[in-house]
């Protein structure tokens, strides 16, 4: 084979790989079937001074009453609100490793806006390690007439210092999927959730930084709970709605990535 030949084929290749890898492989992984008024939204979250922060991994549908609800039933505590008293609170807390159940949440924004709601649930006596997640109200009127809310579900690892700014602050776990699942989990088992449908989030990341400069890796789908109206608990097993078949491939090759230790570290 001659060198311009063989450049031929490698150009072709390069092509057929950014085809596939910018175009069709995107298109068609991206769905909101179960609300289409999400397509278009953003599904990451900034920091203060703008900086890409959390991305968006979990949703509620439902009233604000029956969000609050369902997240106490499925044993999530309202975080306390950012202040002098409760920061120092937080600090006394971590340095003498003692509980502090509803230790504040610090603000990340979402479409300019900082969180509506926060929740956590403690993980280890010091609130350096905790699951929590913030929740923005991202539609007042979904498709199926109810509230939508869009929110980042991550697991606090430790305390240390941002990457990027040197603050003090909670470094997260690299696994953002690990932490939708245990929150899609926990209130499924509380008995207020309907349905559970997915949309398309970021889309599959392997490396991923947020506004501390942790990593992270996520196959890039937002799980949705759709709440019972009413506060209404009910022992049924939540309805799974189902995606498309070529965003079940995605996620079932994102699966086999995670097994095979391709995206942890």
């Amino acid at each position: 084979m001659t060198r311009r030949r063989a450049a031929v084929w490698v150009g072709l290749a390069v092509l057929l790989w950014a085809a596939a890898a910018y175009g069709l492989a995107p298109l068609l992984w991206r769905h909101y079937e179960h609300q289409q008024q999400l397509e278009g939204q953003p599904m990451i979250t900034t920091t203060a001074d703008g900086a890409p922060g959390d991305p968006i991994n979990v949703g509620l549908e439902g009233a604000a009453e029956d969000v609050d609800c369902a997240l106490r039933a499925a044993g999530w505590r309202a975080a306390d609100p950012v202040k002098l008293r409760t920061s120092l609170h937080i600090v006394a807390s971590v340095l003498a490793r003692r509980e502090y159940l509803t230790a504040p949440v610090s603000a990340l924004f979402y479409d300019g806006r900082k969180q509506d709601l926060a929740y956590e649930k403690a993980a280890a006596a010091s609130p350096s390690r905790r699951h929590h997640v913030r929740f923005w109200r991202a539609l007042d009127k979904g498709d199926d007439g109810a509230p939508v809310w869009l929110g980042a579900a991550t697991y606090d690892r430790s305390v240390g210092f941002s990457h990027r700014t040197g603050q003090i602050t909670h470094h997260i776990a690299a696994d953002v999927d690990a932490e939708r699942d245990e929150l899609t989990n926990d209130l499924a088992r509380g008995g207020h959730v309907e349905a559970t449908y997915r949309v398309s989030g970021v889309g599959p990341t392997l490396v991923g930084r947020n506004g501390g400069g942790d990593r992270y890796f996520t196959d890039g789908e937002v799980v949705v709970s759709r709440l019972r109206p009413g506060c209404v608990a009910d022992g049924a097993a939540p309805e799974a709605l189902s995606a498309p078949t070529a965003t079940r491939w995605k996620d079932q090759a994102f699966v086999w990535l995670r097994a095979e230790g391709w995206v942890n570290w």
